[in-house]
């Protein structure tokens, strides 16, 4: 198991410190934290669509009983991949971090630093949660207290990273100025449909399926759940809410600025006052 893990451990940040080497020699003209923020995102994008793509697989394969079918990934692919993957991916926020403040001249940032990592945890402190509540209930749920059961609703979560790689698109196209075009837009209401779906109406989706099995109207089944689980799923599904307001209304001023070009002829007399600016 522990080589398997090791496997995993390498895969991850071999791709992102490979893209490293290689982005520079492409993009010339990036900093540093354009080279590691555009790393950290297709590597994220790689992992999510293995983990899409593993999800997919265990999902159709347990359909016939949700309770009690079962297939290898839904166990395996955590371990092998899933705890590897979060770890790293701390660690890569963390860099991108560093560079990005690096780049801007801070004084702080001239080297790595307790101050330079808690600064980083107070400013990520919620992604940070985010994957230390999946690496300290997932893993453990996944491994010892499912009883062999459950193997549909794993894949259900592991749906959740369909998101994913058009979030890592829409920072990949600003980075090569490419906001205004058309693919970006187009990019953006996937990246909310796709955030939506399975991220947030998923859970409703999953206590559905639940509630089918055992012949339960859907208002009934979080009092047939124990209370661990409905609170293990409010802790997962409340900061996709948030993190879904914020994209929203991200999305709402990107479509009111498109908008300005519009209607900027008919302001163009007020130019002159320093408030119109």
């Amino acid at each position: 198991m522990l080589q398997v893990l090791a496997c995993g451990a390498v895969v991850f940040p071999g791709l992102f410190f490979a893209l490293r080497r290689l982005l520079p020699c492409v993009f010339k003209h990036w900093s540093d934290a354009d080279v590691v923020l555009i790393s950290e995102r297709l590597v994220s994008s790689i992992h999510a669509v293995m983990a899409t793509t593993a999800g997919v697989i265990v999902v159709s394969s347990c359909r016939g009983s949700v309770i009690s079918d079962r297939h290898w990934l839904a166990t395996y692919f955590v371990i092998w991949f899933g705890v590897p993957y979060m770890t790293y991916d701390i660690f890569a926020m963390y860099l991108s971090h560093y560079h990005r403040f690096r780049v801007k001249g801070h004084e702080d940032y001239k080297r790595h630093s307790l101050r330079t990592i808690s600064t980083f945890v107070r400013r990520e402190f919620l992604l940070v949660l985010h994957h230390i509540a999946l690496l300290t209930i997932l893993l453990p749920v996944t491994l010892f207290f499912r009883r062999e059961q459950g193997d549909f609703f794993i894949g259900c979560l592991f749906l959740t990273e369909l998101s994913t790689p058009f979030v890592s698109m829409g920072k990949i196209l600003i980075q090569l100025g490419l906001q205004d075009c058309w693919l970006h837009k187009a990019n953006g209401g996937m990246v909310l449909l796709t955030f939506f779906m399975c991220r947030i109406a998923l859970f409703p989706y999953m206590y559905w399926v639940y509630g089918r099995h055992y012949d339960l109207p859907l208002y009934s089944v979080p009092f047939h759940l124990p209370l661990l689980t409905n609170l293990g799923n409010a802790c997962i599904l409340a900061p996709q809410v948030y993190w879904f307001v914020l994209l929203c209304r991200k999305g709402f001023r990107l479509y009111r600025r498109s908008r300005m070009p519009e209607v900027q002829p008919d302001v163009q007399p007020l130019a002159d006052n320093p408030k119109a600016d």
